[in-house]
């Protein structure tokens, strides 16, 4: 037997030894598994990278800045509210490195959400997901320019659903998305994507005090505002002064109560003498309908809201303890917004 012959045998032996060692299995597994998660997490870079920009405000203009995500080819764009705020006309910084003119086309502070369009066409765009199909552990990747360094990645998961935010702006956001994906400031406005690489929420603020605690707008709220601000510059809504939350629906309350949804919005607070609170509603109720539609998620109230004729009464039908009741509201409009106001 020659001499490489039998290193060669030892090598085997000893590569044999170690994979009958106990927990090798285990390891063998763990090392398949954190190369699955990174093959996620750089698919989901690759795809998601080129169509996420950094927004600031033009040379000479007070402002901050901020990070955006293309939906169309065109140059639309979603941020957040607050990165845009008080401006009309804003830089985008490509992926590539190219500098483009933007224009403000419509915000909406009660959502922390703005739609800009860049200066070009032909441009990578993101696909818009479904943020009602979200479950707590699920992968979370955020991408934006924080402090200015662009495309920054960070992967986390979703922490939580369905959190009431205070904005930048100082209006109430209701069912915002929380995760433990880092940001830092600059990542506002910049897209959170789950492993198929598709927007579930718009990222927009962090918890300064604590470390992993960051929030997204879901990005069915966006998509319910969408047309109203491409098409009229703001969101023409009902304002009834409440905020809730999406909660299960206790099966033996819905069968008395003839019910067949398995969710309904929990009233978390009603605001003094706004439209919910002069119809009676109280913090713990349940909001089953709103116009005689069924009301199942927060989602739902505001795409209602966006609906229903403003001024008009509308049915409101919530469970109280074990009772059903019926309440008239009567939404009022939200003041709009003005983007030449500073």
């Amino acid at each position: 037997m020659s001499y490489l012959r039998l290193i060669s045998d030892e090598s085997e032996l000893e590569r044999q030894r170690k994979a009958s060692e106990p927990g090798a299995e285990q390891q063998r597994e763990e090392a398949a598994a954190l190369d699955a998660f990174s093959q996620v997490v750089m698919r989901v870079a690759d795809t998601l990278m080129p169509t996420v920009v950094n927004i600031r405000a033009p040379r000479g203009q007070r402002g901050g800045s901020g990070s955006g995500v293309f939906f169309t080819p065109d140059g639309f764009l979603l941020t957040n509210h607050h990165v845009i705020q008080g401006q009309t006309e804003v830089r985008v910084r490509t992926n590539d490195g190219r500098e483009l003119a933007g224009r403000v086309v419509g915000a909406d502070p009660w959502t922390d959400l703005a739609i800009v369009q860049a200066d070009s066409s032909g441009l990578p765009f993101a696909t818009l997901g479904d943020s009602a199909a979200l479950r707590v552990g699920q992968l979370a990747v955020a991408i934006g320019s924080p402090f200015g360094f662009d495309s920054t990645l960070t992967a986390g998961v979703v922490s939580a659903l369905g959190r009431s935010l205070r904005s930048i702006t100082g209006h109430l956001v209701d069912n915002v998305i929380q995760t433990d994906a880092a940001l830092n400031p600059g990542n506002s406005g910049g897209p959170l994507v789950d492993s198929r690489g598709h927007v579930i929420g718009i990222n927009t603020a962090i918890i300064q005090s604590a470390q992993g605690i960051c929030f997204a707008i879901p990005i069915n709220a966006a998509k319910h505002i969408l047309p109203q601000l491409m098409q009229h510059g703001r969101v023409v809504r009902g304002y009834l002064g409440l905020h809730g939350r999406s909660v299960p629906l206790a099966q033996p309350l819905a069968r008395l109560h003839h019910l067949t949804q398995e969710s309904a919005v929990e009233v978390v607070a009603v605001e003094k003498d706004a439209p919910a609170d002069q119809a009676g509603i109280e913090a713990d109720d349940l909001i089953v309908s709103l116009g005689d539609e069924p009301v199942t998620t927060v989602d739902d109230l505001h795409r209602l809201l966006t609906q229903l004729p403003v001024g008009i009464p509308s049915s409101v039908m919530i469970l109280r303890g074990q009772r059903r009741l019926q309440r008239f509201v009567l939404p009022e409009e939200y003041p709009h917004w003005d983007p030449a106001k500073r």
